[in-house]
């Protein structure tokens, strides 16, 4: 496979990757990998979109013009990068806003990134699924311009927003981008809640399916592991957050008007 073939194939790629392309071809020299990207970033044929990861400029585009997918790019950020969060609801078409602030979870922490307009957060593994050796529960390969990009499923996604409501867009773009998801495997919701081991995660996942009971079909099964697994006291349904509400008792949530109605923005 020649080095254009390598460009073909991989719209986005990182030094590491061209190394190992190289290595197979016989060439292992770090300088003549440096003189190979040097010469075709200066012809124009790939961008430096940080230290060690380049974008394929396509032909006929001009590097500062052309586009980048910037899934690709947040994929690309970690070895172990998982698109997850407000990025997985938009991977999966499911996304109510468009944003250009995308998530990725990884093991290490690393600084934001930044390429044209678009921000990237790496986000640590929850604590409790690295205790577990659980990282990777609920994730899915999935190709992307050749590409295989690692996203959390939608049974994931839909806790891990919940959970963590400053990464999916705040509670209205929550609940509109996962009501335009025709179906969850409750079973695997349930179980990926519980293994979070978090009350006030439980509980909120509780009150969404118990909210969406016909349209998801959910069942007493599915509620009850939730239920027993609730605050023992009322806790808000945004972590430290103290907005008015009311005390929803079956799940111990103190939790906003526009929620609980879904009166987004809509005169009481």
């Amino acid at each position: 496979m020649k080095l254009s073939d390598f460009f073909a194939r991989h719209p986005v790629f990182t030094t590491e990757e061209l190394a190992d392309f190289l290595k197979r071809r016989g060439t292992e020299s770090r300088w003549t990998r440096k003189a190979l990207v040097g010469h075709h970033e200066k012809q124009g044929h790939i961008l430096r979109l940080k230290r060690g990861l380049y974008a394929v400029v396509p032909p006929g585009a001009a590097p500062d013009t052309c586009p980048v997918a910037p899934y690709l790019v947040a994929s690309k950020l970690a070895q172990d990068a998982v698109l997850a969060y407000h990025t997985a609801l938009a991977f999966h078409g499911k996304a109510h806003s468009v944003s250009e602030h995308f998530q990725y979870l990884t093991s290490r922490q690393r600084r934001p990134a930044t390429f044209r307009s678009f921000h990237f957060q790496a986000v640590l593994f929850p604590k409790a699924l690295r205790l577990r050796r659980k990282e990777t529960f609920g994730v899915k390969v999935t190709e992307r311009a050749g590409l295989d990009v690692r996203v959390t499923s939608l049974e994931r996604t839909l806790v891990d927003v919940l959970d963590r409501p400053d990464l999916g867009g705040g509670w209205e773009e929550i609940w509109r981008s996962l009501e335009a998801v025709e179906f969850f495997d409750l079973d695997r919701v349930v179980r990926y809640a519980l293994l979070l081991d978090n009350a006030t995660t439980a509980a909120k996942v509780g009150f969404f399916l118990e909210q969406h009971r016909e349209a998801l079909m959910v069942e007493e099964a599915h509620l009850r592991p939730l239920r027993r697994r609730r605050p023992k006291k009322p806790h808000y349904l945004a972590r430290g957050g103290r907005a008015s509400g009311k005390l929803v008792a079956d799940w111990n949530l103190i939790v906003p008007d526009e929620v609980r109605q879904r009166s987004w923005g809509e005169p009481q």
